[in-house]
């Protein structure tokens, strides 16, 4: 079996139990300066180890910042297996952090011993909420707004609006060819920006878009105060119409991508939402505007958007997401000069990365302890 353990259980404290210093793992803790978790497992009757499990190696810096976290903590064992081995051994673990593993309901059936199943970050699609229930599994995302993953992403959306604006593939020809002022490229200043899905990202876009002087048109499935992030103090829920120029539902998603210049799609991904950008969305869309995503790549339906990209109806295309990943690299779709992609690094900070490493090992430790979880948003 291929996968990387790295217990929190380390050499020195290998040599320990073989020499018979300490007999549980309290005494071991308090040999080590870990006194205050080890009063906690002994007053829950816990001495055991509790398991975390990260599905597969990409975006490994999800459990390697976790694992640094808790590493003072013997009790925690933060464990990474490839994806194909999953199901050889979930039933060992007490959290799963599925990043882009796919949890059915055959899976989640082996998962005997499991408690909580997370995201390391806000996407769960691949999770069968239904089944966890029916287990008695909690299924829990970690709220953007609270972490810094929506700035992230919102930063990266305006980073791929740039780089379509200024032209940055012709950009780096010209710097290969020795050519000076040229291309020239445009600005954001004066554009119409259409944010398609106003949650938390959406939010930290607009606030960051206002000061490059676009107009902003935005469509939610409900406007009510208490669906609006709320985690940033210095824009508060009512300032909203401050924000936003136009608001619409998703009766008005048609309407403002013909006005738009730029189309933002921030939408989870849900049955009703997959493929939405599809050939009358964007026969919709301004001749030449151009369309980003950094949600999730299944929104776009692909031969639509390669259509109207060979076409020239679609200026451009900046994708952080694809609708395979990693997405092939020799896809007809990234030979044109018009099309940017990143490979799924929108929420992948230092920032956000730490803080959420600290959320899902605070679910360990609390898990352990028997406290109730904090940090994250269940949704079962």
């Amino acid at each position: 079996m291929r996968f990387l353990s790295f217990s929190s259980l380390d050499f020195r404290l290998h040599l320990l139990v073989r020499a018979n210093l300490c007999s549980n793992c309290a005494q071991i803790c308090t040999l080590f300066g870990y006194s205050k978790m080890a009063e906690v497992a002994v007053e829950n009757g816990n001495d055991s180890i509790t398991r975390v499990l990260f599905c597969g190696y990409y975006f490994p810096a999800s459990h390697n910042y976790t694992r640094e976290y808790l590493q003072s903590y013997p009790f925690i064992q933060v464990d990474t297996v490839a994806l194909d081995e999953v199901p050889d051994v979930i039933h060992k673990y007490q959290i799963c952090v599925v990043k882009s593993r796919r949890l059915d309901s055959e899976l989640i059936a082996k998962a005997a011993q499991m408690k909580l199943i997370m995201q390391f970050g806000v996407g769960l699609e691949g999770v069968d909420v239904d089944a966890a229930t029916k287990h008695k599994i909690k299924v829990a995302r970690i709220p953007g707004s609270a972490t810094g993953n929506s700035t992230s992403c919102a930063e990266m959306a305006i980073y791929l609006m740039l780089g379509l604006l200024r032209k940055q593939k012709e950009l780096e020809i010209s710097v290969k060819q020795r050519k000076l002022g040229e291309p020239t490229g445009d600005t954001l200043l004066g554009k119409t920006v259409f944010i398609l899905g106003f949650g938390a990202i959406g939010f930290d876009l607009a606030k960051r878009l206002r000061p490059f002087g676009v107009k902003i048109l935005a469509t939610k499935r409900r406007w009510s105060s208490d669906s609006l992030p709320s985690s940033d103090s210095s824009f508060p829920n009512d300032d909203i119409d401050g924000l936003i120029d136009k608001k619409g539902g998703p009766g008005n998603m048609y309407e403002f991508a013909a006005e738009a210049d730029i189309v933002v799609t921030c939408l989870t991904l849900y049955k009703e939402t997959a493929g939405i950008v599809d050939a009358k969305f964007l026969s919709s869309m301004k001749k030449g505007s151009l369309l980003v995503n950094i949600a999730r790549g299944g929104l776009l339906d692909y031969e639509s958007v390669l259509h109207h990209l060979e076409s020239g109806h679609l200026g451009g295309l900046g994708i952080d997401v694809a609708w395979t990943e990693p997405f092939d690299p020799e896809d007809p779709i990234l030979k044109l000069p018009n099309v940017l992609i990143t490979p799924h690094v929108a929420g992948v900070t230092e920032y956000s990365y730490r803080t959420m490493a600290k959320v899902v090992g605070d679910c360990a430790l609390q898990l352990h302890s028997g406290k109730p979880f904090t940090g994250i948003e269940i949704v079962n």
